[in-house]
């Protein structure tokens, strides 16, 4: 057995390629040799700005005989039959074998016996191919040879091959690059060839040369050392895993530094200059005993400088300064604007070349988030302080610094709205609009902010609905996945209790009307008290309002939008509405599945239809949990799914027909269930009512015993045909209350 090293020597990779192209050489070299019949031990890969190497323990000398038989033509089968399966063999005919088949012919064989290779020979065959191959996300080609599109592609240009079976070279050539024992150490400690022996020296031979192949280990240096010079000045290292593995793919020699800059510069908000220290120069940030943030960073050299990094701090401090005093004008340039002024670019920024400008968006999301509190469907919000929060959210889009950093979007616009006197809840509402952006991010609650968070959201996600822009299969261009999962969470972590269908539809005729630039003559009618809501066009003198479920959705000025055809309105904004509800129905079911709750419990209270109340959805599936896991439940499920079975069998379907007391004498346990029915029936209706589930399941709890009695001592499928309808129908009467609670027959067990 023999350990076999692979190293390939080149330019500069990114750092954000280095851990894929790890785990693709290993899994390119590994179906490599399994295709020859070779397996390692094991293998370990290492990846640093310079190289990319691979270890593979215990390799065999050579692949294994390997015999196959193959079956070939009948032995009396045309000359011609017989000399093309020799050919395919490279057999003689006296070496075929001839065997009795089943008909009692005589069939030929081949047994075909091919030679183990060396290990040698099956590397020095897989890994040029491997490295033509090689899926790096962008490559190039470099050199004379690169005027031929048939020439080597490689991350960056390839310098050496280092190919080690045991102590012994594994000869090959790749576009002129020669394998061979000999890399390089670390660029300025150790730029020198160095020649390595075996796999076994590899590692400890270049650590010696000032090069630390394993990542996780370069990324503990980094922490460690960035940690200890923070608390060495007193301060705290602001922790970042992005930056440090950054950092750790663009060293070979991790040596962290503490330096500092102007403390000016912390009249600069605080997450800009942070991502001006990350985002530009890779630099970790401090904080100080009280968590304020300090005018310090920590650089990581990839050097070991004689002057202890006085001369490499010095430098990167002057970059940093004008990279700060860049965000400094930009920041007092656009505090010098009114947020409000900056609105007006709105209008000019496509939001999407078939959903209208970033304008036309703002506009519909402000009436939105209007109509929403003053339909009481988001309580305790300033109707003044949403429409202006709506309308400023996304003012912070035409400033320097969003220019400069997209990422501080929302945020940004928090501060100059503040600094220009804006209400709290207005602050707060523009920096927050955008949450949830991604997992464990924070879910606003404060009614201003979840006012145009929701009407943002839904805006975007029947817009990109009504185009045809829905996600399919991995794909979501437009991240719609992202923002109905954020919006859900809001309303779960607010236990809102929103008409999701009247929402939608609000939303639809909102977009519709905005398309056919008739925004201007929508109005919002006082809401009215009436249980004859359900889609309802009302005319009236020079206007007609829609309305839908127990919301007013819209009002128009008909005589400023002659050309809205009501009826194909309402039929769009209706199939838009039920579109996303399906949509954002499936992601509460993804949602709930990652949390822990049973997907068949989630589709048991779904499949009852009609439920637009996500919260109310919820509180029923959380108390059907609790349920169906107690033993009244299981038992209760296996009585339920037993009758379900039998009526299905005689394809009994009298859930529609009033119940009837049987005038027979009934058993003793029939009387007990129609007891128990009558009895927990209004009680299971009333807590649905109240929603009051867990009561709902506990009217549920006291069916098991009476059903459990009954299945035991009634013959269903009695011989007199008026007790077997009655038995039916009282078994239908059970299913009928249960299927009130949740659709059992999708619950498994």
């Amino acid at each position: 057995m023999a350990d076999f090293l692979l190293e390939l020597l080149s330019e500069e990779i990114p750092a954000r390629m280095q851990v894929k192209a790890s785990a693709d050489l290993a899994r390119m070299f590994e179906a490599r040799l399994g295709d020859a019949g070779l397996r390692a031990e094991s293998l370990e890969t290492f990846a640093t700005p310079r190289r990319l190497a691979l270890i593979a323990r215990g390799l065999p000398a050579e692949t294994e005989t390997v015999r196959e038989e193959r079956r070939g033509p009948r032995a009396d089968a045309p000359d011609a039959a017989i000399a093309g399966f020799l050919r395919s063999t490279g057999l003689s005919r006296e070496q075929l074998e001839e065997r009795e088949d089943k008909k009692g012919g005589r069939t030929l064989f081949a047994t075909i016996e091919r030679p183990g290779r060396s290990t040698a020979s099956v590397i020095a065959e897989a890994v040029p191919a491997i490295i033509r191959d090689f899926p790096w996300p962008k490559s190039m080609r470099w050199g004379g040879d690169s005027l031929s599109a048939e020439s080597l592609r490689w991350v960056r240009p390839l310098q050496g091959i280092v190919a080690l079976l045991g102590e012994e070279i594994v000869p090959f050539d790749v576009a002129g690059v020669r394998s061979g024992a000999a890399t390089v150490g670390h660029r300025f400690h150790h730029p020198g060839a160095i020649t390595i022996g075996s796999a076994n020296d590899y590692v400890e031979k270049l650590r010696a040369c000032h090069v630390v192949l394993d990542p996780a280990e370069r990324r503990r240096i980094i922490a460690d050392g960035a940690a200890a010079a923070a608390s060495a000045a007193g301060l705290v290292l602001v922790e970042d895993d992005g930056l440090l593995a950054e950092n750790a793919g663009l060293t070979e020699w991790p040596v962290p530094l503490l330096g500092g800059f102007d403390p000016a510069f912390l009249d600069v908000p605080r997450e800009v200059i942070q991502l001006t220290m990350r985002t530009n120069q890779k630099y970790f940030a401090c904080v100080d005993a009280d968590g304020a943030l300090a005018p310090s960073f920590v650089c990581v050299a990839n050097v070991e400088a004689s002057d202890g990094g006085a001369a490499i701090v010095d430098g990167n401090r002057k970059v940093l300064a004008a990279r700060l005093a860049d965000a400094r004008f930009f920041w007092e340039q656009d505090l010098k604007v009114p947020l409000e002024q900056r609105t007006e670019k709105l209008s000019g920024i496509v939001f999407h070349e078939r959903l209208g400008t970033l304008g036309e968006k703002v506009e519909r999301v402000a009436r939105l988030a209007q109509w929403m509190v003053q339909e009481r469907i988001v309580r305790g919000a300033d109707p003044a302080h949403v429409e202006a929060a709506a309308r400023l959210a996304k003012a912070d889009l035409g400033t320097e610094l969003v220019g400069e950093f997209p990422e501080l979007q929302g945020l940004i616009g928090s501060y100059y709205a503040r600094a220009q006197g804006q209400p709290d809840s207005v602050v707060e509402a523009i920096r927050d609009h955008y949450r949830p952006a991604g997992q464990g991010d924070a879910v606003p609650t404060s009614p201003v902010t979840v006012a145009v968070n929701l009407a943002d959201r839904l805006d975007t996600l029947v817009g990109f609905f009504s185009i045809g822009e829905r996600p399919s299969g991995s794909r979501d261009p437009f991240a719609l996945r992202r923002a109905a999962l954020g919006f859900l969470q809001i309303l779960i972590r607010s236990g809102l209790r929103v008409p999701l269908g009247d929402m939608l539809v609000q939303t639809a005729v909102l977009l519709i009307v905005s398309r056919m630039g008739a925004l201007s003559s929508v109005s919002f009618p006082d809401l009215l008290d009436s249980d004859d809501h359900e889609h309802e066009i009302t005319a009236e003198v020079g206007s007609f309002t829609y309305r839908h479920g127990d919301h007013v959705v819209v009002r128009w000025n008909s005589a400023l939008t002659p050309n809205i055809e009501r009826g194909k309105l309402i039929e769009e904004a209706t199939d838009l509405s039920e579109a996303v509800l399906e949509f954002l129905a499936d992601r509460l079911k993804v949602q709930q599945r990652e949390a822990g709750v049973r997907h068949d419990l989630i589709d048991a209270v779904f499949s009852l239809g009609g439920e637009d109340d996500l919260v109310r959805v919820l509180a029923r599936v959380k108390a059907l949990q609790a349920f169906v896991e107690t033993a009244e439940g299981t038992d209760l499920l296996a009585g339920y799914k037993r009758a379900t079975n039998i009526l299905k069998k005689e394809d009994w379907d009298e859930d529609g027909i009033p119940w009837h007391q049987p005038s027979f004498d009934l058993a003793a346990e029939e009387a007990e269930l129609i007891q128990a029915l009558d009895a927990q029936e209004p009680r299971a209706k009333m807590a649905l009512e109240d929603e009051e589930f867990e009561r709902a399941m506990a009217a549920l709890a006291r069916l098991r015993a009476p059903v459990d009695a009954f299945f035991d001592k009634v013959t269903v499928n009695d011989p007199d045909a008026v007790k077997r309808r009655a038995r039916l129908n009282l078994l239908a009467r059970m299913r009928t209350l249960v299927d009130q609670v949740a659709d059992f027959s999708k619950i498994e067990g």
